[in-house]
């Protein structure tokens, strides 16, 4: 009965945390990215090794800082097919928002879906031309792109924020689609992300 009584419970708890990447953390005014906010080789940038679980800090080909260890989605890591599918999405994004005052403490939020999973989508039949446009446009001016295609949308990096960060440090894929860190290392992580910096996850 105890350890009946102990799953209920940690379900529970899971379920309060997987509704990740959830609509309120997008800043609908967030300002588009410009030409000078794209990153450059001697700029820091993101890195995320699904492997490794660690999310890095990079300068060049160097890592500054490594947090470890990250959640992901809860199927994983890969190409991601649809809205709903729970799976992050690897390949090289940018920061479109920042969302300080998120229930995941900090939410950063990444330009998918960009144009490469736009274009297979497109060849695919899982979106038709005009949807593949507002992408591909949305990417060449710098703003974020559409977040209500059927590719999905809400994207980033996030704390546990008011969640139970026993979920977390039991190394369980949590969220929605997203990289989570745990609240402390959102914190260290912030001072370092901006509009525009890539962000790879591999």
């Amino acid at each position: 009965m105890w350890k009946f009584g102990k799953r209920v419970i940690f379900l529970g708890m899971l379920t309060g945390l997987t509704s990740a990447c959830a609509p309120n953390d997008l800043q609908e005014s967030a300002p588009p990215l410009l030409a000078s906010q794209t990153a450059s080789p001697r700029e820091p940038w993101l890195l995320v090794d699904t492997k490794a679980d660690t999310l890095s800090i990079m300068r060049g080909g160097q890592p500054v800082k490594v947090f470890r260890p990250i959640a992901l989605g809860s199927s994983g890591a890969g190409i991601k097919f649809r809205r709903g599918d729970n799976r992050t999405p690897t390949g090289v994004f940018r920061i479109g928002w920042i969302n300080d005052q998120s229930r995941f403490k900090t939410f950063i939020g990444l330009d998918y879906p960009n144009p490469d999973y736009a274009e297979r989508a497109l060849r695919e039949h899982r979106i038709d031309r005009m949807t593949y446009e507002r992408i591909r446009a949305a990417w060449i001016t710098g703003h974020t792109p559409p977040q209500d295609t059927p590719l999905g949308g809400q994207i980033g990096i996030h704390g546990v924020g008011v969640g139970d960060p026993r979920i977390h440090s039991a190394g369980i894929n949590w969220t929605s689609g997203c990289v989570a860190l745990d609240n402390h290392q959102i914190e260290a992580l912030r001072p370092w992300v901006r509009k525009g910096m890539r962000v790879e996850i591999r």
